[in-house]
């Protein structure tokens, strides 16, 4: 994987369960337009997808870097 600047790095699971998605999405929200996070989690995080696509619709593109099965990496930009 070449390394890209990403302006913000996140482990899922470094983050308490109850805050979680709330953590991420700030984080998000902190992005510039263009710029881009990098979210690792110990399991597809394919319900965060699906909370983007509602709270945060036309505003993310979402590419996976890594898909399992003990590491998956997306890579969050925001629009």
């Amino acid at each position: 994987m070449s390394e890209k600047n990403y302006s913000i790095k996140l482990h899922a699971p470094d983050i308490e369960s109850r805050i979680r998605h709330p953590r991420i999405f700030e984080a998000f929200d902190q992005l510039k337009s263009g710029e881009m996070m990098h979210l690792s989690n110990d399991h597809d995080p394919k319900p965060l997808y699906y909370q983007f696509l509602i709270e945060r619709e036309n505003q993310f593109g979402w590419e996976y870097i890594e898909e399992g099965p003990n590491l998956w990496q997306v890579e969050i930009k925001k629009k």
